[in-house]
């Protein structure tokens, strides 16, 4: 049965839910500022090969779905969203994450293994490696953080040729990327609630290491996460690990460069199964 919303504590996710039905499902989960809809040129890919796509819009996205405090975006309840949605699904799921779905990916595939057949990282590595990166070069290229952390201004610099966009501009959006942004963020009106994943990383949970095949997808181009950030991911994963770097391509892995990010969740996937 095609799932276009689900409900979680009086909270309600829509969902696009796509390819063969019959197919194993593979869940999708979007970054900061985006939707589902970023993973609209990857789908088709992993339809082809025959698998089921499931992407939500996360809590603060939805329009069912936007808590008012920062309390209402903690990294657990992150995380329990998308293990109440793979229960809907009703069978374990291969997992693939980008920029903040990345980080509650990690958090799924680390405490819920039970439901999670592979899992792909785009972008951000497991929180403990790159917590200690902080300490280190990284902690420049996330100064930006601090700016997200502030009450009222983000949603202040947000307007039309603002502050956001010119740095969105910078980490290698184009006017496609930035019109899409307009749209399906700020007149959609989810801004606030995905400001609200970082005014609540002081709530961040404790994560585990991850025993599923994992494998991590970086982007040499990437602004906001330097190489720095992965060292020593791979000490955070106790099952199959890959390392996977794509050189020339910005943060930006799932609409900049959709064939790689696919072919990479494929070959994951078939890892995993030994298909």
């Amino acid at each position: 049965m095609t799932i276009s919303s689900y409900v979680r504590d009086g909270l309600a996710f829509d969902v696009i839910d796509s390819g063969p039905a019959d197919g194993d499902p593979v869940v999708l989960l979007h970054g900061f500022p985006e939707r589902a809809t970023c993973w609209r040129e990857v789908s088709p890919i992993l339809h082809e090969a025959g698998f089921r796509t499931i992407a939500p819009d996360q809590r603060g996205y939805s329009p069912g779905a936007r808590p008012r405090t920062r309390l209402g975006y903690r990294g657990g309840e992150l995380i329990e969203d998308v293990v109440a949605l793979i229960d809907e699904i009703g069978r374990p799921v291969h997992l693939v994450g980008h920029d903040w779905g990345s980080a509650v990916g990690w958090g799924v595939a680390a405490r819920r293994p039970d439901l999670v057949r592979s899992w792909t990282a785009m972008s951000v590595p497991h929180p403990v490696p790159f917590a200690r990166s902080m300490k280190g070069p990284q902690r420049r290229k996330s100064a930006y953080m601090a700016l997200f952390n502030m009450p009222f201004v983000p949603e202040l610099v947000s307007g039309r040729d603002g502050r956001m966009e010119r740095m969105m501009r910078g980490s290698g959006w184009n006017d496609d990327d930035v019109e899409r942004f307009r749209e399906e963020i700020v007149d959609y009106g989810a801004l606030p609630g995905g400001l609200g994943w970082y005014r609540a990383l002081v709530l961040a949970p404790r994560i585990g290491r991850v025993s599923v095949p994992t494998t991590m997808l970086w982007s040499d181009g990437d602004v906001a996460i330097g190489r720095t950030a992965l060292e020593g991911n791979e000490d955070s994963v106790t099952g199959p690990y890959e390392l996977i770097e794509l050189p020339g391509v910005s943060h930006w892995i799932p609409t900049k460069a959709p064939r790689k990010a696919a072919d990479a969740i494929l070959t994951t996937i078939a890892k995993a199964t030994g298909a």
